[in-house]
């Protein structure tokens, strides 16, 4: 047989092994990072909750999720093992960047803009609206007339002839 017939089969049997060492290793690295779980760790599970660990057993792992309320977890429902600056920033709030100590915040634009006055916009209706004009009039005429056509039709029917 010719080797260009055997080609596309090596591709695929290339492109399996290269996917499932990458999947391996993926699972290798998981795997490591839950056995170095230790008490006062935060953690995220695969379900969202953040907690900290408290107890490390060979399968579980006893979370403190709330003060003072503890729960059993299998160890392969740890989805992250947190360094304690992200799990602080996560859980509690606390952002050292985003210290807002000293910042003033404008209660509107009008201070950016730099001028002294600022032109106030009415945006209520306008009497103009209330009084309609002559040019109004033809416009409703024909809805009207639109209207008084299409009441004597019933479901189904259409203006086809």
């Amino acid at each position: 047989m010719d080797l260009l017939t055997f080609l596309p089969f090596i591709v695929l049997i290339g492109a399996m092994f290269l996917m499932t060492r990458s999947a391996k290793k993926k699972q290798a690295a998981a795997a490591q990072m839950r056995n170095d779980m230790q008490p006062g760790t935060g953690v995220r599970t695969i379900g969202g909750m953040y907690a900290t660990v408290k107890e490390v057993h060979d399968d579980t792992v006893l979370l403190e999720v709330a003060p003072g309320v503890h729960a059993f977890y299998a160890k392969n429902a740890i989805g992250a093992v947190l360094d304690d600056a992200e799990y602080n920033r996560i859980v509690h709030g606390d952002d050292p960047e985003l210290d807002t100590e000293g910042t003033v915040v404008p209660d509107d634009a009008s201070s950016l803009t730099g001028d002294a006055e600022v032109a106030k916009i009415d945006l209520g209706k306008d009497d103009a609206d209330d009084d309609a004009g002559p040019e109004d009039a033809p416009a409703k005429d024909v809805k009207d007339a639109k209207d008084a056509k299409d009441e004597g039709k019933t479901d189904g029917e259409a203006d086809t002839k």
